[in-house]
């Protein structure tokens, strides 16, 4: 499984209902209002080997109201 963390730029008025959408989107776990430059913070876990690239630009900024992505690839989770 891998984890990945991709912060999101909506449009002016939009991020709720980005956040709306992509909570119901399946391999985003996490949705998380954020401040600073982006809007909104998504935990998301793929597939091992699934290609990142294609799920950010195939799912994510093609959610309506998504202007900007920044995606984090995680390696290791500690507790």
């Amino acid at each position: 499984m891998q984890t990945i963390f991709v912060q999101i730029k909506t449009e002016l008025g939009r991020a709720y209902e980005v956040a709306d959408l992509a909570v119901e989107t399946e391999k985003i776990s996490e949705v998380y209002s954020v401040s600073g430059q982006y809007d909104l913070l998504f935990k998301c876990y793929l597939d091992e080997g699934e290609d990142i690239g294609h799920f950010v630009t195939e799912t994510i900024q093609t959610l309506p109201g998504v202007k900007d992505t920044f995606t984090i690839i995680a390696f290791k989770a500690f507790s």
